[in-house]
C-alpha cells in the first residue's frame, strides 16, 4: 500500500493527492514558528569566530565547538548590554533565543548576554591581547615621560564614590597639598571602559590656560576586585587611550598584585591607589627641611671663602714693598737724571762753542757770518728738539711719581682711618689684631683719624679709654715739584 505522505509515492502516483502544499515562504514562516517556540530561551557555551561588525552597529558572528557551528546576531540595542566585548577566540556563554533567517535557509541564535566563559578563557584573551598592543609598540619603555616632580594640578580619573578618591585627597593634602580635579567614571560593568578612555582623552584636550586648568599628571585608579571587576581596564580602547595621553599617567587599578594592560601602557604603575598619590607629589616637611640644610651649607660656604681671601689678601699684603720707599728711590733716581742732563747740556754747549771759535778763527768775515747763521739756525733747533725731550721726559717721570703717589695714598691705612677705623697697638707699637693678644692691665695706644689716645685693658678684655693726645708735630706738606 502506498504511503500518501511519502513525496516519492506522490510524485510517481497519477492523480490527485490530499498532501498540502506549502509555499517557500509559508513553510519558512512554520519553520521559524516551530523553532523559536521549541527554543525560546537557550543558553550555549562555545568559541567566537568570524566576528564582523556591521555599519549598522549591528554584531555578526559564529559560535562554534569541535564539531558543530552556529550563526548568531546581536542587535545594536544589546551590544551595550553585553558581559564582555566580543572577541574571535574568546570562549563565551550566550544567552538569547533561536530564530531563523528564512533568506538563507539558515538557523541562527540571537544574543541578549554573554559573558566569558571562565577565568581561563579571560586569562587566555589578555594574553593575546598584550602580545597584540606590545606588538605595536604600546608598552616600550623609550615612549614613557618622566614624571613631573611637584604638579601644580593633578587629574583623577576614578569613581566619585567609594574609599579610592578620599584615600588619594587624604594622603595629598598630608604630603603636599594640590589642585585636584577629579573625572568621575564607572569603574566596572557595562560602559565603564569607554567612560575611563574618554576621560583620558578629556583631561589631554583641555588647552592650557583655558577656564579648566589643564592637569600636569593623572592618575587613574580604581579599588581591588576580581579579574572580571577590573577588566575594563583591559580593554584596548582604553589601553590606547592611555599610551596617546601628552600628559604623564599614572595608574592605580587594584592591589599590589593585580596586574592590568593599563599597567603596561601607563607612565608609572602604583601599587595601590594611596601609593599614587605618594608618587605623585614629594613630602613638603622634607623639601623645607631640605632648603633649609642648603642655605645653612651656602652660608657656611661663603664664611668659608670668605676666611680664606682674607687670609690670602693678608699674606700678599706682608709680601709688598713699603710703598713709601719706593716711591723715595725713584724721586731720587728722577734728581739724579735731571742733574746729570743738566750738566751734560752745558759740556754739549761748550764744545760746540770752543769747535765753533775754532772753525771761525779760520775763516773771512762774510763765511763767519754765514757759518754763524747757520749754526745759530742748528742751534736754535737742536735747542728746540732738546726741550721737546726734556720737556716729554719729565712729563712721564711727574706722570709716574703721580700714579706711584695715588698708590701710596690707596694702600696708606691713614684712609681707613678716615672712614671710621681706629689702629690697636701694643706698648711695643706693634699692631693688635685679635683679643687674645691682650690681657687685663695691659697698656695700648689707639691711633684715630685725628690723633692717638692711650687705654688700659680691663678684666673683660675690653679697653678703657685714658686721655687722648695729638699727633706731634704738623701734617707734612703735599710735595711740590721736583724742579
Amino acid at each position: 500500500m502506498t504511503d500518501p505522505y511519502d513525496p516519492r509515492a506522490s510524485a510517481s502516483a497519477p492523480g490527485p493527492s490530499n498532501v498540502h502544499e506549502f509555499s517557500v515562504s509559508e513553510l519558512s514562516s512554520r519553520l521559524k514558528q516551530v523553532v523559536e517556540g521549541e527554543f525560546g530561551h537557550v543558553r550555549v557555551r562555545a568559541e567566537i569566530s568570524g566576528l564582523k561588525r556591521a555599519a549598522s552597529g549591528h554584531i555578526y558572528l559564529s559560535l562554534k565547538d569541535d564539531r558543530a557551528v552556529i550563526d548568531g546576531v546581536v542587535w545594536r540595542g544589546s551590544v551595550g548590554r553585553l558581559g564582555c566585548k566580543p572577541e574571535d577566540g574568546l570562549e563565551v556563554v550566550c544567552t538569547g533565543r533561536l530564530t531563523t533567517y528564512p533568506a538563507r535557509s539558515r538557523y541562527q541564535i540571537v544574543i541578549e548576554q554573554m559573558e566569558p566563559a571562565g577565568v581561563g578563557a579571560l586569562m587566555a584573551l589578555l594574553e593575546e591581547r598584550r602580545r597584540k598592543l606590545a606588538a605595536e609598540g604600546l608598552f616600550d619603555e623609550a615612549r614613557k615621560r618622566p614624571l613631573p616632580y611637584l604638579p601644580e594640578v593633578i587629574g583623577v580619573v576614578t569613581s566619585p564614590s567609594g574609599a579610592v578618591i578620599r584615600d588619594i585627597l587624604h594622603r595629598l593634602r598630608d604630603r603636599f597639598p594640590r589642585h585636584v580635579l577629579v573625572w568621575p567614571v564607572l569603574v566596572q560593568g557595562e560602559g565603564a571602559a569607554a567612560q575611563v578612555a574618554a576621560a583620558i582623552r578629556g583631561f589631554n584636550a583641555l588647552k592650557p590656560g583655558g577656564d579648566m586648568p589643564r592637569p600636569d599628571l593623572l592618575i587613574v585608579a580604581r579599588g581591588g576586585g576580581s579579574l572580571e571587576d577590573l577588566w575594563a581596564f583591559n580593554e584596548e580602547e582604553v589601553v590606547r587611550a592611555a599610551a596617546e595621553s601628552e600628559i604623564p599617567l599614572i595608574s592605580a587599578v587594584g592591589h599590589e598584585t593585580d596586574t592590568t594592560l593599563i599597567d603596561h601602557a601607563s607612565d608609572r604603575r602604583a601599587p595601590t591607589p594611596t601609593a599614587a598619590a605618594e608618587i605623585a607629589v614629594p613630602v613638603r616637611a622634607e623639601l623645607a627641611a631640605g632648603v633649609m640644610d642648603l642655605e645653612r651649607r651656602g652660608f657656611a660656604a661663603a664664611r668659608r671663602l670668605l676666611a680664606e681671601r682674607q687670609t690670602r689678601l693678608t699674606g700678599l699684603a706682608r709680601a709688598l714693598r713699603d710703598p713709601r720707599s719706593v716711591i723715595e728711590g725713584h724721586i731720587q733716581r728722577l734728581d739724579d737724571l735731571a742733574e746729570g742732563l743738566r750738566r751734560s747740556l752745558m759740556i754739549g754747549v761748550e764744545r760746540r762753542r770752543a769747535g765753533l771759535n775754532g772753525v771761525s778763527a779760520k775763516l773771512r768775515p762774510g763765511q763767519l757770518r754765514e757759518l754763524h747763521k747757520d749754526g745759530k739756525r742748528r742751534a736754535d733747533d737742536a735747542y728746540q728738539r732738546l726741550k721737546r725731550d726734556w720737556e716729554q721726559r719729565r712729563q712721564r717721570h711727574t706722570d709716574r711719581l703721580d700714579g706711584l703717589n695715588r698708590l701710596l695714598q690707596t694702600l696708606s691705612y691713614k684712609n681707613t682711618l678716615d672712614r671710621g677705623f681706629a689702629v690697636v697697638r701694643g706698648a711695643g707699637g706693634s699692631p693688635i689684631t685679635d683679643a687674645a693678644q691682650t690681657e687685663p692691665g695691659l697698656s695700648i695706644d689707639i691711633e684715630f683719624r685725628d690723633g692717638h689716645a692711650a687705654a688700659t685693658v680691663d678684666g673683660g678684655g675690653a679697653a678703657k679709654p685714658a686721655k687722648p693726645k695729638r699727633q706731634s708735630g704738623k701734617a707734612p706738606k703735599s710735595q711740590g715739584s721736583l724742579f
